[in-house]
């Protein structure tokens, strides 16, 4: 329900109303079903909370969609819709209500008197007031109601406390998990059990699991990837900083049950084998996205490259291999498979040491594919001198060589060129005058090449 735009001509009759609560209650039976939405949102900000008991029990609607309301919720206005509901309870009504804008069927749970519908995002050590009240008020009717929830991001709480939420949740409920603090292997393994529970879930984001000494690691493992057998709807899997992956990437894809749509495996150690594992995996031949940035390739064989992306050629959109460590070499091998990705929209390759030759042919190779919008490179090697330091001067002639390269091509395009990340470190600048501009202004090198590019080629 959203408080920004409620109907203007209702606001001062419906506070009028509002001011005697008697007659706001007795007014409910004759109040036609479209004005009970912004007299209840008056009614909630105004804390008239008898009003609000009333409203839940004559609710003309199916759904309750509280929605924004819950972002600043009072307890006493909260108690109140959860009175209201009660006294719905005792009469055996059977509402079909929900506490957030989110519709669901209810197969699995027929019997249900209520569904109450969350988002959750567990961001304190501690549980906040309001969700350890809903949660004392839900333990106490489990029989009749089901706290459900689409969506849930775990940013910083104990162990301990997001079992006790998720206890409370019917976990087949979530689509999508984001879990954005800082594990340890051996507490990936305690969320496992709950992990494996979450059948219907569709994206898992995973960030910053690290592994220490003294842990059990291949058990750990075991736990965390034997769980994926169970997750038949997977499509997005987001993974940053796993390093519990090395040597063992093929344990959790072997356990994958359906095709994922998109893999971002990224800032690890893999190890040459891990990548052909993943060359032969079944399930990524439909990938839409694949992001493999800041995983080092440099002394893989070439070739694994070349075959990862034969996979993925009919139906890859995005392709991001940053701060890889590949050279020459790599890019070399991929350029054929790379031609006919004829879906792909973004290719990023910033952060590697790539030659003005390599640069020219990726440009020459890539001409051809119809929807590639955003094209993200390095600066050629041979801008940096033998110390590492950038030469502007060398750029600039770089720049008019591409700019040929990309006439002759005869396809209106922009590429973005970036030392940032630099694999020599540090961020550089210079200065372009655009023919539009009637001042100077400093930009960042990579934005201010591409505008060179555009414009070059409009005129």
């Amino acid at each position: 329900m959203s408080v920004r735009n409620p109907p203007k001509l209702l606001d001062l009759p419906g506070k009028s109303l509002l001011r005697d609560e008697a007659l706001a209650i007795t007014a409910l039976k004759y109040l036609p079903a479209k004005l009970f939405p912004p007299l209840f949102i008056l009614a909630f900000y105004g804390r008239r909370c008898r009003t609000l008991k009333a409203m839940v029990q004559t609710w003309p609607f199916v759904r309750l969609p509280l929605g924004d309301l819950m972002q600043m919720p009072h307890q006493e206005t909260v108690q109140a819709v959860l009175d209201g509901l009660d006294v719905l309870f005792a009469q055996k009504v059977h509402p079909g209500s929900s506490m957030a804008p989110v519709d669901s069927s209810r197969t699995k749970h027929p019997l249900a008197l209520l569904d109450v519908f969350l988002e959750l995002c567990l961001k304190e050590r501690t549980l906040d007031q309001f969700l350890i009240y809903l949660i004392r008020w839900m333990e106490k009717r489990n029989s009749y109601v089901h706290l459900c929830c689409k969506r849930l991001k775990v940013i910083s709480m104990p162990m301990e406390n997001i079992k006790k939420v998720l206890n409370m949740v019917e976990l087949d409920c979530l689509q999508e998990v984001e879990v954005s603090c800082t594990w340890r292997l051996s507490t990936l393994a305690m969320f496992a059990p709950l992990l494996g529970q979450m059948t219907n879930l569709q994206r898992l984001i995973l960030s910053h699991v690290h592994v220490s000494t003294c842990e059990e690691q291949e058990q750990h493992v075991l736990q965390f990837t034997s769980q994926f057998l169970r997750l038949h709807h997977l499509q997005d899997l987001y993974m940053e900083s796993p390093f519990f992956l090395k040597g063992c990437l093929d344990q959790m894809l072997r356990c994958l049950k359906t095709p994922l749509d998109n893999l971002i495996i990224t800032h690890c150690l893999l190890t040459e084998s891990d990548l052909t594992h993943l060359s032969e995996c079944l399930n990524i031949s439909q990938l839409k996205g694949l992001d493999l940035s800041g995983i080092k390739l440099t002394n893989f064989n070439p070739q694994l490259l070349q075959v990862l992306l034969e996979k993925v050629v009919a139906t890859l959109q995005e392709l991001d291999l940053d701060e890889c460590g590949i050279m020459d070499s790599h890019l070399e091998a991929i350029l054929p498979a790379l031609s006919h990705c004829f879906q792909l929209r973004s290719f990023s390759v910033c952060g590697n040491l790539l030659s003005m030759v390599i640069t020219e042919k990726l440009l020459q190779y890539t001409a051809g594919l119809p929807h590639l919008g955003q094209e993200l490179y390095p600066d050629p090697q041979e801008c940096y001198g033998a110390q590492g330091a950038f030469c502007p001067r060398r750029l600039t002639q770089l720049q008019a060589e591409l700019l040929e390269i990309m006439r002759d091509l005869g396809r209106p395009r922009t590429i973005w060129i970036s030392s940032s990340p630099c694999p020599y470190g540090g961020i550089t600048y210079s200065t372009i005058q655009s023919p539009w501009c009637s001042t100077v202004t400093p930009l960042p090198r990579w934005l201010l090449l591409s505008i060179a590019f555009f414009w070059a080629l409009r005129i």
